[in-house]
């Protein structure tokens, strides 16, 4: 009787061994995703502090805070270039996610739901585009767009970066729409829609979620892109922000309070943009992924 009453007891206290390696896989895994936090934003908040202050206190508390807010800092920043780069940044990252967007979900609508022949090598074909590196392209590219006479333009900018990113974001919309029952399209070619109405009043809203992780994934590409942006303008007022930045810090040589401002004034859109639609973001990409 003793060897029955004991065996719970036994069994009850094996779970602890457990219980422990859990609460100590927790306790480590939050040190380090904090460390990771730190390493993240702080330096971001050290550009922010830093664009407030001046010269003198950049230099001499390097890790402290501003002695005021001076947003004169900013408007200097506006006036040496930063606002036209700032404009010319919108157009081109705002003209590319509408058309790579539009186009990718197009083909991607094409390739899941139209019964075309060779729809895998046609697929095999644009997911062969991921392999194509852009700086590979540059010289040829150089002829191509002064061909088509937008050289030295903001549609250049806008071209390439749709070109170059359809293929992954076919590929990211694609797998969004394979996990999609092909009922909804039967019921609606019953009612009688024709494609074109299916995609936009149907497919495209079920879509929501994808739509933003690629239109925020193109965001940070087009915002962020150096190569093109240098080679195929010349011109200063066409400059994006970040070759504009890398022009204003050759002119501006040790002002190092304006140049911070201008970058902070570069980073906030995009954290901005990230925040309000993560949500969507993160559900699109797990179910793209999962499906």
């Amino acid at each position: 009787m003793n060897g029955v009453v004991g065996l719970p007891a036994n069994q009850s206290s094996e779970p602890w061994p457990k219980l422990a390696l859990m609460v100590v896989g927790r306790i480590i895994a939050v040190i380090l995703l904090a460390a990771l936090a730190v390493a993240v934003i702080y330096p971001l908040l050290w550009m922010v502090f830093s664009s407030f202050k001046t010269n003198r206190e950049i230099f001499d508390t390097p890790w402290g805070l501003p002695g005021a807010l001076r947003w004169e800092n900013f408007v200097r920043a506006g006036d040496a270039g930063v606002v036209r780069y700032f404009v010319n940044s919108i157009l081109v990252t705002a003209g590319s996610i509408l058309t790579t967007t539009l186009i990718s979900a197009w083909a991607a609508f094409g390739l899941v739901r139209a019964r075309m022949p060779f729809s895998n090598v046609v697929t095999g074909l644009i997911l062969g585009g991921l392999m194509v590196a852009p700086t590979v392209a540059l010289i040829p590219l150089f002829g191509l767009l002064q061909d088509l006479h937008i050289y030295d333009t903001l549609w250049a900018l806008i071209v390439l970066y749709t070109a170059f990113r359809i293929p992954f974001t076919t590929f990211l919309i694609r797998a969004y729409m394979v996990g999609l029952p092909s009922s909804i399209d039967e019921a609606a070619y019953v009612d009688g829609a024709t494609s074109w109405q299916i995609f936009w009043h149907v497919i495209f809203p079920l879509c929501r979620p994808i739509m933003v992780s690629a239109a925020l994934l193109q965001a940070l590409f087009a915002w962020n892109e150096f190569a093109f942006a240098l080679v195929f303008i010349s011109t200063r007022d066409s400059k994006t922000l970040p070759v504009g930045l890398v022009d204003m810090q050759s002119r501006l040589l040790t002002d190092w309070p304006i140049q911070f401002a201008g970058l902070t004034m570069a980073a906030l859109p995009m954290i901005a943009l990230f925040l309000i639609g993560q949500r969507h973001f993160l559900r699109g990409l797990t179910d793209g992924i999962g499906k």
